[in-house]
């Protein structure tokens, strides 16, 4: 066979994997953002990275789990009185995002293992795909870590923690999207044609919308890790006013960003309104100077999101932060994300073949 063919599908059948390992990434975001919605993340009290694949299997173990459960602050101060079957219920949620995690890891390190022995990875994508396993790793023991803050005497997990944990894995999945999108590029120079005047202000543009897209879901972060989303059901205003009362009262003020309720939940909402008027006019001004068919798609693509994202995130906050829709607002912000990242590795990629 051809070497050029080769390397060709070679790089096909590596970019398949890492978007494989995006996909599952992506529904690992998603269980997490729904085991903290039904409140499971503290249900698993022991962290057994071997050994906790295997459930409690019989009555006994489940009884046994109960009660190990019971010693701890959550049960006391929040959900003492409560059966084995609603245990189970919340049991389940973390059970099924650690197996999820441990199932991506496998997923990722076996055909990493068969890619790099049969001479399938590119000597420069190497290092890259160690580092999103070492990320992974690294993921693994923040999650553990991000437990214990709620294990002690206030059963909630720390909203730095939390916020770090999403962030890391956010991270995880932007890299390996990158590093996807980047083999995809390189094996269809055709999408990276010139078609209309790209030009360095249309390429910062993409850069700054993709790394404000991820301060802005560290920022969700934080309106969950305090429940923030509860303080106030009402839009636009926020209560009765649209400034609410109150508004960074913490000593000290700056502190009141990351731990004050009001502050949180307003400062989520005025980064939502700048960011939905610097993406809206960003993508109507390109779709008015290029040509291209894929860049056009896309552009719409991130307009028939942003919005989505705007309804859903108005949606959950009058109807009291249901799981359903809570958990489909943070997916919407992971998929606007994928977007933005496609459209800048695009912008990238161009820059460098094109410059």
């Amino acid at each position: 066979m051809n070497t050029l063919i080769k390397n060709e599908i070679y790089n096909r059948q590596v970019t398949n994997w890492l978007l494989f390992c995006a996909v599952l990434i992506f529904f690992m975001i998603l269980l997490g953002g729904v085991t903290r919605l039904t409140h499971s993340g503290l249900s698993m009290v022991e962290w057994k990275p071997l050994m906790g694949i295997i459930p409690p299997l019989t009555s006994q173990d489940w009884q046994d789990s109960f009660d190990m459960y019971k010693l701890y602050p959550e049960y006391q101060k929040v959900n003492k009185g409560m059966s084995i079957s609603e245990y189970k219920y919340i049991f389940m949620y973390e059970y099924l995002h650690r197996i999820l995690g441990r199932i991506i890891g496998l997923v990722f390190f076996i055909p990493f293992l068969f890619f790099y022995f049969t001479g399938r990875i590119q000597k420069k994508l190497t290092p890259k795909l160690m580092v999103m396993f070492a990320l992974g790793g690294f993921q693994g023991l923040l999650g553990w870590y991000m437990v214990k803050s709620g294990l002690v005497n206030i059963p909630s997990v720390s909203q730095y923690r939390l916020t770090a944990h999403l962030g890391n894995a956010v991270i995880i999945y932007a890299y390996i999207l990158w590093v996807a999108f980047g083999l995809i590029g390189a094996s269809k120079k055709t999408f990276l044609t010139p078609t209309g005047n790209i030009t360095n202000a249309m390429r910062s543009g993409a850069y700054i919308i993709t790394s404000l897209l991820f301060i802005m879901i560290l920022s969700g972060g934080l309106v969950a890790g305090t429940r923030a989303g509860l303080a106030y059901s009402t839009f636009p205003l926020m209560g009765e006013n649209f400034i609410p009362p109150g508004l960074y009262s913490t000593v000290p003020v700056w502190l009141s960003a990351f731990e004050d309720v009001t502050t949180i939940q307003f400062n989520h909402r005025m980064f939502a309104y700048a960011l939905f008027i610097i993406i809206f006019s960003y993508a109507i001004n390109l779709l008015r100077k290029l040509n291209s068919t894929i860049l056009r798609n896309v552009l719409m693509c991130m307009l028939i999101l942003l919005v989505t994202q705007v309804c859903l995130g108005i949606a959950t906050i009058l109807m009291y932060v249901p799981v359903t829709f809570a958990a489909a607002h943070q997916s919407g912000a992971i998929a606007l994300l994928t977007v933005s990242l496609f459209l800048s590795r695009f912008f990238y990629d161009h820059s460098k073949i094109y410059k």
